[in-house]
């Protein structure tokens, strides 16, 4: 055929293109492709047509003749359509502000789509106001497929997202959460109020240390010269006895000192395997000379135990300081027992107990301060405990202490064996 082609397919045009009409390569193929384009524009002709007339206000009945035009029913349908419509649209509005306000809310994309899907039920109770009066069934129909379309959007999103709202805390669980927060900011409080008491007993410490040390120097040459000068004798009874009561007085400012120096760890200690027993005997002896007969003294010590590595000096007298203690909490008549036990394999327990007025939780957070003392003045320095505890830490024990008010004290010491390990003190209402 060469530069010919004969055209065989040109359907709805069967006058002006015969079916063996022979035409040019070229001019064929230009035809072809205006075919194409006329069908194209036919079809979107098409659908412009077919939505023109989806929408188009055709001779339809509106709403209202359905209602044969009552206006009581006509207008409460306008009523309350506009009320839902103006809720609907105040909805996302709202939530749409909320997001804009806050952004950092976890699930806002969940509200927008909510936000959308009320806005598209709005719409369809705008044009329910509008068909009454226009039949615009169209226009409805295609808000309402819109709204079909958001609403199931929204119901998968929400279908998925339901696993973590129901992982959400309820009110009561909050409210939980919440109070072990306050109880825990409690303990805090309580430990930092524990760190700052502990802080100024050091702090009190190292102050009443560095007084006592020098007090002591003092002491040593007052003590000195009034021996002295009673060896020497004044030749009167009132200048011996003025000069004894400056020797005993001065021999109490020193074991004040002693004290205090034990409390702060600078009294050097001798710690040397001993018989806990022997010591326990000794002091339950010298502090029966002391409580007077109003008091027993009893002892309760355990069998075989192994030496302990204390310095018996200073043991002796911190229980004759927790005899005392005792003593003075007894009213009228008591008991004070001195006991020993094998606590642990490297730990020999000395106990304290006494029958007194015992002591609160508010004293017992404070029984170990410095100068604390609950009886009268002039008659305690308030370093019993303190110097106890500064002894038996000294010498690598720990110290507890149980009481409750009304059944006594019972105050245990824990001293290491020849061989055993350090502790820490106690106390325990």
């Amino acid at each position: 055929m060469g530069d010919w082609q004969t055209c065989r397919s040109c359907p709805g045009y069967p006058a002006d293109c015969p079916p063996k009409a022979s035409i040019p390569f070229q001019n064929s193929r230009t035809h072809r492709t205006r075919v194409h384009r006329l069908r194209r524009m036919d079809g979107e002709s098409n659908v412009l047509e077919y939505l023109q007339s989806f929408l188009a206000v055709r001779g339809l009945a509106p709403h209202g003749y359905c209602l044969l035009w009552d206006p009581a029913l006509i207008w409460t349908h306008v009523a309350a359509d506009a009320v839902i419509a103006a809720c609907y649209f105040s909805i996302p509005i709202l939530l749409f502000r909320l997001l804009a306000m806050r952004r950092d809310i976890k699930f806002g994309w969940m509200l927008a789509a909510f936000g959308l899907f009320i806005l598209a039920c709005g719409m369809t109770h705008i044009l329910s106001i509008v068909t009454l009066w226009i039949p615009a069934y169209g226009w409805e129909a295609l808000v309402k497929v819109v709204t079909a379309m958001a609403s199931l959007v929204t119901a998968l999103l929400l279908l998925r997202l339901l696993p973590n709202l129901v992982a959400i805390p309820s009110p009561a669980q909050l409210e939980r959460v919440n109070e072990a927060l306050r109880q825990e900011v409690l303990e805090r409080a309580r430990a930092e109020e524990m760190l700052r008491q502990s802080q100024k007993m050091q702090a009190i410490g190292q102050l009443a240390g560095g007084i006592a040390h020098d007090f002591n120097n003092l002491l040593g040459v007052i003590i000195g010269n009034i021996d002295r000068a009673q060896r020497k004798g004044t030749g009167t009874p009132e200048g011996e006895k003025a000069i004894g009561n400056a020797l005993q007085g001065a021999e109490r400012a020193a074991r004040l000192t002693h004290q205090l120096l034990a409390f702060t760890r600078q009294q050097p200690l001798q710690r040397q395997p001993h018989d806990i027993n022997a010591i326990a005997r000794a002091s339950a002896d010298l502090l029966d000379e002391t409580v007077g007969p109003r008091i027993e003294v009893a002892l309760d010590l355990a069998d075989d135990l192994p030496p302990c590595l204390v310095d018996a000096s200073q043991l002796e007298m911190a229980l004759l300081n927790l005899g005392l203690n005792a003593r003075d909490a007894i009213d009228v008549s008591g008991t004070i027992t001195i006991g020993t036990r094998l606590a642990a394999p490297a730990l020999v327990e000395i106990r304290v107990a006494d029958t007194g007025c015992g002591m609160d939780s508010a004293t017992l957070e404070r029984a170990m301060e410095p100068f604390f003392t609950t009886k009268e003045v002039g008659k305690g320095t308030g370093l019993g405990l303190s110097q106890v505890f500064g002894s038996v830490e000294q010498m690598g024990g720990r110290l507890e202490i149980e009481t409750s008010p009304g059944t006594g004290t019972t105050v245990r010491l824990f001293m290491p064996t020849d061989g055993g390990t350090d502790g820490i003190y106690n106390l325990s209402g």
